[in-house]
C-alpha cells in the first residue's frame, strides 16, 4: 500500500553484480525489482538529479522495506490497535454514561420506585405475569443503587477507557512498552472474563475470552515478551536480505531415461 521500493531505479550505473536488483536492457529500458514485493519495474536509468547513486551501494546502507514475518507482525499490531481503540471508545461511552446516572441517581431512584409501585399494584389486581415481575425486579434493583457502586464504576470504565487508548496508540505505533501494557492489562482482565462467563455463557462473552487469550499468547510468543523465546534480542534479528535476493538455485536436471531396445 505504500508504494514499490525499488533501489535500482535511482542508481546511475548498473553492473552485472546488480542483476538481481535491477538491469539495462539493449534498448536503453531499466527493469528494476522491488524489494518490497518482488515485482519487476519497468521504467528508464535516472538522469542528472534524479540519480541518488553512481553505483549500486551495500545493501546494508539502504532503507529496506520489512517483509514476511517482521510484516506480518506489523499488521497483526495494527489489528490488535484497532481492537482497542474500540474498547476505548466502549469504555469511554460507559464512563460518560455512568457519570450522567451518578449525577441524576435521586431523581432516576424516585421514578424507579414509583414505577415499581404502580406496576406492583396493577400485578396484583391482574394476577401474576412473568414480565411485570421482570421488570417490577429491575425497577426496585435501579430504585436500590447505592451512590457509591455507581461512583466506583464510572471511575472503573474512565480508567480503561484511558488504558485502551493508550494501548491502541502505542501498538499503531509498534512500541515495546506498549506490547507490554496490553498483555499485562489483558492477563489482568482474564480472571473478571472468567467470572462472568462462569456465572452466564454467552457467545459474545466467549467470543471476548477466545480473542483476548488469543492475543496475549501472541504478545508473549510471537513479540517474545517476558524473555520468551530469546526475548527482544531475537526479536531483533534483521531479514537475511542475500538470500531472500539471491537467484534462484535451478532444478537439477532429471536422468535420462533408458533407450529401450528390441529383444
Amino acid at each position: 500500500m505504500r508504494g514499490h521500493v525499488a533501489p535500482a531505479r535511482r542508481v546511475e550505473r548498473l553492473t552485472p553484480a546488480d542483476r538481481e536488483l535491477g538491469f539495462d536492457t539493449f534498448d536503453g529500458r531499466r527493469v528494476a525489482r522491488c524489494v518490497r514485493c518482488d515485482a519487476w519495474i519497468e521504467g528508464f536509468p535516472p538522469v542528472g538529479d534524479d540519480a541518488k547513486w553512481e553505483t549500486m551501494p551495500p545493501l546494508d546502507t539502504i532503507e529496506l522495506p520489512r517483509r514476511g514475518d517482521p510484516l506480518a507482525d506489523a499488521l497483526v499490531l495494527r489489528l490488535i490497535a484497532i481492537d482497542r481503540a474500540v474498547h476505548s471508545v466502549i469504555f469511554g461511552l460507559l464512563a460518560v454514561a455512568l457519570t450522567v446516572i451518578d449525577t441524576k441517581l435521586f431523581d432516576l431512584q424516585s421514578f424507579a420506585s414509583d414505577a415499581a409501585k404502580r406496576l406492583d399494584g396493577v400485578a396484583s389486581n391482574t394476577g401474576p405475569h412473568g414480565s411485570h415481575d421482570l421488570l417490577s425486579t429491575e425497577l426496585h434493583r435501579i430504585a436500590e443503587l447505592k451512590q457509591s457502586t455507581i461512583t466506583v464504576l464510572a471511575v472503573t470504565a474512565t480508567a480503561y477507557c484511558i488504558v485502551e487508548g493508550i494501548e491502541a496508540v502505542g501498538l499503531w505505533r509498534e512500541r515495546r512498552w506498549a506490547e507490554y501494557l496490553t498483555a499485562v492489562a489483558t492477563a489482568g482482565f482474564l480472571p473478571f472474563e472468567i467470572h462472568e462467563l462462569l456465572g452466564r455463557t454467552t457467545v459474545f462473552r466467549v467470543g471476548a475470552l477466545v480473542v483476548n487469550v488469543g492475543i496475549l499468547v501472541y504478545l508473549v510468543y510471537a513479540k517474545r515478551l517476558f524473555g520468551v523465546r530469546g526475548g527482544m534480542a531475537a526479536l531483533e534479528e534483521q531479514i537475511d536480505w542475500p538470500a531472500v535476493l539471491a537467484p534462484p538455485t535451478p532444478p537439477e536436471p532429471e536422468p535420462p531415461h533408458p533407450t529401450p531396445t528390441r529383444s
